[in-house]
């Protein structure tokens, strides 16, 4: 028999339509194999997130008028709380200095939901309504402070895992709580959407609560 010719080679301009067809195919398959990854990603984020959060029992904790508030009360408003206590020497005023300029930057839009600054003590033995109305006022006029009993105040900052320990105490009795320093936003379900550390300046802070308000999704 006579021998079969050798198949042509495929133009150029074919083998690079067959070539691109592959690693198009290869880049939607890695595609959407990131997206599902991104996927299970975010529904075991919005899990976690759904166990942090201000507890919803329990008794109610007082604000700087003495007035009773449960975490029931915050519901449906955006919060940006802050824990710590009157007697800190400077972390506690540097945050809610940054958190106030942030609020007050956020309600110059009225075009973004209301939004509620708070604060609860992690020292109630000292800060009673008083020492509240007294350290809050030099802050945001529409922030709210937050005391009671101590195992109510530890089971606030137990909801969010913040860190708080009482530090020894000197001649005076005076001591130091050493505590958690951040700020932690809160979406209107009262969730835990974000938190923010001392690098965070008022305007990265507010960038990121706006951000938040228009992207807001409520947990499923």
């Amino acid at each position: 028999p006579e021998p079969r010719p050798e198949p042509r080679p495929l133009p150029l301009w074919q083998r690079a339509l067959v070539a691109g067809g592959g690693a198009g195919a290869a880049a939607g398959a890695w595609l959407l194999l990131r997206a599902r990854r991104e996927r299970e990603r975010e529904r075991r984020r919005r899990a976690a997130l759904r166990g942090l959060g201000l507890p919803r029992d329990g008794a109610a904790l007082r604000d700087q008028e003495g007035a009773p508030r449960a975490a029931r009360d915050f519901l449906g408003r955006w919060v940006l709380l802050y824990f710590g206590f009157t007697h800190c020497p400077d972390a506690c005023p540097e945050a809610l200095l940054r958190l106030s300029r942030a609020a007050a930057a956020l309600e110059r839009d009225p075009a973004l939901p209301p939004l509620q600054p708070l604060f609860i003590t992690v020292d109630p033995e000292r800060d009673d309504e008083a020492a509240l109305r007294r350290y809050l006022r030099d802050f945001h006029p529409r922030l709210v402070g937050l005391t009671g009993p101590a195992p109510d105040v530890r089971a606030a900052a137990a909801a969010l895992r913040v860190y708080a320990s009482e530090g020894p105490r000197d001649a005076d009795g005076d001591y130091i709580v050493d505590h958690s320093v951040l700020i932690y936003l809160l979406g209107p379900d009262g969730v835990l959407l974000d938190c923010y550390g001392t690098g965070k300046s008022a305007e990265e802070l507010e960038r990121s609560v706006r951000r938040h308000m228009l992207t807001y999704r409520p947990l499923q």
